[in-house]
C-alpha cells in the first residue's frame, strides 16, 4: 500500500507541475490519458494535439528547447515512473509533452542532458541548421484536428461549443421557435460542448446561450441576421 501511495503522488506531482506551466485552454484530460497510456522510451510521437517526448532516465536533467522559440527557451522533462499492481517500480523515464503549435507542418529541437546540448537519441530524423550552424532533431507535424459545427452521418447536424469547463450551454434557433431551454448541450471533453440534432434540409439560424447571454458559433464562419435584427449563426443542411 505504500508503494501504490508513493505511486499516486508521483503522478499527481507530475500532473500539477504540468497545470502550472499549461495554458487555461490546454485539455488536462487528454494530458492525464497521454501520461497513462505511456510505454517507456520510444520516438517522438503525436497522440491527438500534442507531441510527446522521451527520454531515458540514466542521466539527472533533461531539457528541449524549439526552433520556433529561436532555441532560447529550455523546457524542462518531467519524470516518470511506473509501477506494477502491488506498487512495486517497473521502469522509469523522462518525458515532456508539448502542444502542437498552430500554423506550423514541422518543429526542429535540440536537447540538453545533464549541461551538454545534442540531438535527441530517440530521433533518427537529424538535419544542419544553418541558421545556427548546428545539427538539430526534426519531426513533422500532422495538421491539428479542428472539431466544427457539421453535418455527421445518419442525418444529423453536429453542434460544436468551445465555452468554460461546467457551464450549461444550450441552443435555441429557428428549429425550435428560438426557444432555448429545449436543447441542453453536453460537454464531451474538457471545455467542449457538442450536440446532435436530426434537422431535415433547410437553412437554419442558430445562437448558443449561457443563462441568458446569447452568443454565436464559433466553429461556424457563417454568419446571417434574425428577423428582428440580431445576428445569429446560420448553417445549411443538405
Amino acid at each position: 500500500m505504500k508503494r501504490l501511495f508513493i505511486a499516486v503522488v508521483t503522478f499527481l506531482i507530475a500532473l500539477s507541475a504540468f497545470a502550472k506551466d499549461a495554458e487555461p485552454e490546454e485539455d488536462l484530460f487528454e494530458f492525464n490519458n497521454l501520461v497513462s497510456e505511456m510505454q517507456g522510451v520510444q520516438a517522438p510521437y503525436v497522440k491527438g494535439n500534442y507531441l510527446v517526448f522521451t527520454a531515458p532516465h540514466s542521466s539527472r536533467y533533461v531539457g528541449i528547447a524549439f526552433d520556433f522559440e529561436g532555441y532560447r527557451q529550455i523546457h524542462a522533462y518531467k519524470l516518470h515512473n511506473s509501477y506494477d499492481f502491488e506498487g512495486e517500480l517497473t521502469d522509469s523515464w523522462f518525458f515532456y509533452v508539448l502542444e502542437k503549435p498552430k500554423g506550423l507542418e514541422s518543429i526542429s529541437y535540440r536537447i540538453v542532458i545533464d549541461g551538454l546540448w545534442t540531438t535527441d537519441p530517440t530521433n533518427a530524423n537529424t538535419r544542419y541548421d544553418t541558421s545556427t550552424n548546428l545539427w538539430v532533431s526534426h519531426v513533422n507535424l500532422p495538421p491539428i484536428e479542428v472539431k466544427n459545427t457539421e453535418s455527421v452521418p445518419q442525418g444529423y447536424t453536429r453542434f460544436v461549443c468551445f465555452a468554460p469547463t461546467g457551464k450549461k450551454i444550450r441552443i435555441g434557433g429557428t428549429f425550435t421557435n428560438w426557444d432555448s431551454w429545449i436543447y441542453e448541450m453536453v460537454e464531451v471533453q474538457r471545455g467542449k460542448y457538442q450536440l446532435d440534432l436530426p434537422l431535415p434540409a433547410g437553412i437554419y439560424y442558430y445562437n448558443y446561450y449561457s443563462g441568458i447571454t446569447s452568443f454565436i458559433d464559433e466553429t461556424n464562419p457563417a454568419k446571417g441576421y434574425t428577423e428582428d435584427g440580431r445576428i445569429a449563426s446560420r448553417i445549411e443542411v443538405r
